[in-house]
């Protein structure tokens, strides 16, 4: 029987999500300075900071939604994927904010539905993974 209080061996550790957040953040930032500097506004360079932002702002991201989820723990607890899916989102949508920013389409109600569909994808996402599994019964044939 669980009580109130939780095993110390019994929390999720932050150490798996260590390394690639600071992979992510050195390679999206750092990428992020040199490719500012040392380029010039062409095509390559344009698609490459779109996949620096993704990668920089998932790095900075992970630690802020490992805190929420266990800060706000969900039944059945979330994988170590659903943490990194979530933190992908947010870097997906501040890559997103800065395409739509570069065409002058960015204003905050655009921003605030991108943010609501992102948030509602993941809500059925979630919703998806906690039902229970479906029988392996196959469907009988109807009566006559």
């Amino acid at each position: 029987m669980r009580g109130i209080i939780v095993r110390m061996d019994e929390t999720p550790s932050y150490r798996p999500f260590l390394i690639p957040t600071l992979l992510l953040i050195v390679g999206g930032w750092g990428g992020l300075y040199l490719l500012l500097n040392l380029t010039e506004p062409s095509l390559w360079p344009r698609w490459g900071f779109f996949a620096l932002v993704v990668l920089a702002c998932t790095g900075a991201a992970l630690p802020l939604v490992y805190l929420l989820n266990r800060l706000f723990p969900s039944h059945p607890p979330v994988e170590p994927r659903v943490i990194t899916r979530q933190a992908t989102w947010f870097g997906v949508y501040f890559a997103v904010l800065a395409w739509l920013n570069i065409g002058r389409i960015l204003d905050f109600s655009v921003g605030l539905w991108l943010a609501l569909g992102l948030a509602a994808i993941e809500y059925l996402l979630r919703t998806r993974e906690t039902l229970p599994a479906p029988h392996d019964n196959p469907p009988q044939p109807p009566l006559r």
